[in-house]
């Protein structure tokens, strides 16, 4: 008891005024929270329901989570308010920059989750503004500022302190959250823009992805007052450098604009590219995504597409023709057999009726007469060797049911010195 005389002699205790002050001041964070709870509970299943209907793929894990933004940003804005609106003691400051703090790292937590950044990221920034609101809210945020100054290593003429590292630090997170959302959002709204098509859609989304980029730089460089002309010395060998390594990215980031701009290949096109055939999936700043009938996915580079021959089977028209080689034996019916092969062609489901289907004679051969029917489809992107393949089926039964021969190849051997007491 002695020492706790002792020491409650040498600690003074906050006066009954101040004590008084800090209740209320309590009792108005209280209610602060709990209207942010309500406009979380109220309106957060509103506001979820409203971004899932129109910008829910643009920014999907922004929705599930918009219920916590808004209780806890409500929450945020309305103590913000409250440490403004009189002049608390230090207690009562400190309760409500606590509140007001961990109702802000709050919000950036789920912000930038949303934004499906890293968690490490999106806590570290989180704990950086709790301190910062809090240090504000007790008069301490130029203490902070000062120490975190002090902490730093000099190099050349410029020092590097745990301030600016942390300032750079918050500076990136907040532009790369910036511009990821940004993005989306553009995204969204060309996607929804009508009198485009799906090529000029993504011309656009690409310029506006690099428009962001370069845009959200210069507000760094800006914001984190680097002066540039500091890389005026080395600039000329280092862009040199970066142009003669970047070379082939950079052109392959040309390419692709120019593949967008003038059409010649859009996502859908079906397109052969030296020994790849498929439909064209994705159009990148790098690369062309070609996913083959088999399920596998090529990437081939962009200017590729624009030095070397393509075939593109849907540049102006979707229909392909597809030739079905075909051969009869001599003693068979030949009109009947090509009455048959135009048959079984036109009862094949992917067939199109118009252009209609064709048989042609193309040579006696050395086995039988050699045919080709063509057919016309207009979804190559489904394949061409399962139309050839239920032709044939069809093909088989119909001349299995009309008794037309598929010749068999046929060999004459000959034993040159055999004797006749050899034969028998």
């Amino acid at each position: 008891m002695q020492r706790l005389g002792a020491w409650l002699a040498g600690h003074n205790l906050p006066d009954p005024a101040e004590l008084s002050e800090a209740g209320v001041s309590m009792a108005l964070v209280l209610v602060a929270l709990a209207i942010g709870w309500i406009t979380g509970r109220h309106l957060g299943d509103w506001a979820a329901s409203q971004w899932n209907r129109h910008v829910s793929s643009a920014t999907p894990g922004l929705g599930p989570r918009l219920c916590a933004i808004l209780r806890h940003g409500s929450a945020a804005i309305l103590l913000a308010i409250l440490a403004e609106a009189w002049p608390w003691g230090p207690l009562a400051a400190l309760g409500i920059g606590l509140a007001q703090g961990a109702a802000t790292a709050m919000v950036a937590i789920e912000l930038l989750r949303g934004l499906h950044l890293p968690r490490w990221a999106a806590w570290s920034f989180a704990a950086i503004v709790f301190t910062a609101i809090l240090a504000h809210a007790i008069g301490g945020i130029a203490a902070v500022s000062t120490t975190l100054d002090r902490v730093g290593v000099r190099v050349g003429h410029r020092d590097f302190t745990l301030l600016s590292v942390v300032t750079f630090g918050v500076t990136v997170m907040l532009l790369f959250a910036g511009v990821r959302l940004a993005n989306r959002m553009v995204a969204h709204s060309i996607e929804r823009a009508r009198g485009f098509d799906a090529t000029q859609k993504l011309l656009f989304q690409k310029l506006a992805s690099i428009a962001a980029v370069l845009l959200a730089f210069f507000v760094g460089v800006d914001l984190l007052q680097i002066d540039l002309t500091a890389f005026a010395v080395f600039s000329g060998a280092f862009g040199l450098a970066i142009g003669f390594g970047m070379q082939k990215t950079v052109g392959n980031l040309i390419a692709g604009i120019i593949l967008l701009m003038d059409r010649s290949i859009k996502p859908g096109d079906v397109i052969v590219v030296g020994d790849s055939f498929g439909w064209v999936n994705k159009i990148g700043v790098r690369a062309v995504s070609i996913i083959t009938r088999d399920g596998k996915e090529h990437l081939i580079p962009n200017e590729n597409l624009m030095t070397q021959e393509v075939e593109n089977w849907s540049f102006t028209d979707r229909n392909v023709r597809v030739r079905i080689p075909v051969t009869v034996a001599y003693d068979s019916d030949l009109a009947l057999a090509q009455k048959l092969m135009l048959r079984a062609a036109e009862e094949s489901p992917r067939v199109l009726e118009d252009p209609r289907s064709n048989v042609w004679l193309m040579a006696f051969g050395e086995n039988g007469v050699e045919h080709e029917i063509l057919a016309w489809i207009s979804d190559p992107e489904s394949g061409v060797g399962n139309v050839r393949s239920d032709v044939l089926n069809r093909l088989w039964l119909l001349f299995q049911e009309h008794g037309i021969r598929i010749p068999l190849p046929q060999r004459e051997v000959r034993v040159r010195g055999a004797t006749a007491s050899d034969a028998g």
